[in-house]
């Protein structure tokens, strides 16, 4: 290959990688001005978002703001859609249409669309892609397209400490407990108890805790053990490396580089 040609593929390879670098660089620039916390809030004006809670960049759909009241120490995921009404610029009153508990994470992709009371209870954990509504379609009118014919609404409650995970759908009308499992791609619709596992399409109970017995089928697998106190990161590192067929309790010095 002539010289020309690979000094030229050089410089055009070393141009790509100092664009590339660039772009992540006001990328990452955009991602932390762009986000919306109590103390910056941009042009949305929430009924309440605590200290702590942060919207990431780019956010999703966002209309309703003033009955919408995030809790403390919030994340919302990019691409989160959060609307109260059924459309922008509605008067809904003087209560809170959607509101959020404290430490609520909502993963990337998620919506919540409230035109009735939806309230998240504090630490709910969703994965990226849920979709919490209080309204459906209705198709009580079978020579009338079903987009056209009137919602229905009902109020949804999720409760404190619950997991959805990937892709859960909860319906209008649900109320799902304490400390709720909802399996990934799940529909929930109706009531939900405390410490109850949910899975399907609709979703039903596969797992309950009881008191006397424990979990109920058992669990497949044993719990995780919590890391100790003060443990560093190294240590860690060299303990995911052992082998556990060999290794046992105390293998680890965790005394050592403290």
């Amino acid at each position: 290959m002539p010289k020309n040609r690979n000094t030229f593929s050089s410089l055009a390879a070393w141009r790509r990688r100092a664009l590339t670098r660039v772009v992540h660089r006001v990328w990452r620039w955009m991602q932390n001005t762009g986000a919306v916390t109590a103390e910056r809030p941009g042009r949305h004006r929430f009924g309440r978002i605590g200290p702590g809670t942060r919207l990431a960049f780019p956010q999703g759909t966002l209309f309703g703001e003033p009955w919408i009241h995030l809790g403390d120490h919030c994340i919302i995921g990019e691409q989160v859609t959060l609307t109260a009404g059924m459309l922008p610029d509605l008067d809904l009153g003087p209560d809170p249409v959607l509101r959020l508990g404290n430490g609520v994470v909502l993963g990337r992709g998620s919506h919540v669309v409230a035109s009735r009371s939806v309230v998240f209870g504090d630490d709910v954990y969703c994965g990226p892609y849920v979709y919490v509504t209080s309204d459906n379609h209705s198709y009580d009118d079978p020579d009338q397209p079903v987009g056209r014919q009137w919602l229905r609404s009902a109020p949804v409650e999720i409760g404190p400490g619950s997991w959805l995970g990937t892709g859960a759908v909860v319906l209008p009308g649900a109320r799902l407990g304490r400390n709720v499992v909802v399996a990934a791609g799940a529909v929930v619709r109706g009531e939900v108890p405390d410490h109850a596992v949910v899975a399907g399409a609709p979703a039903r109970i596969v797992r309950r805790w009881d008191p006397t017995t424990g979990w109920q089928p058992p669990l497949r697998t044993p719990p995780p053990v919590p890391v100790p106190d003060g443990i560093t990161p190294p240590q860690l590192a060299a303990l995911a490396e052992l082998d556990p067929e060999t290794s046992g309790p105390g293998t680890l010095d965790v005394s050592a580089d403290r």
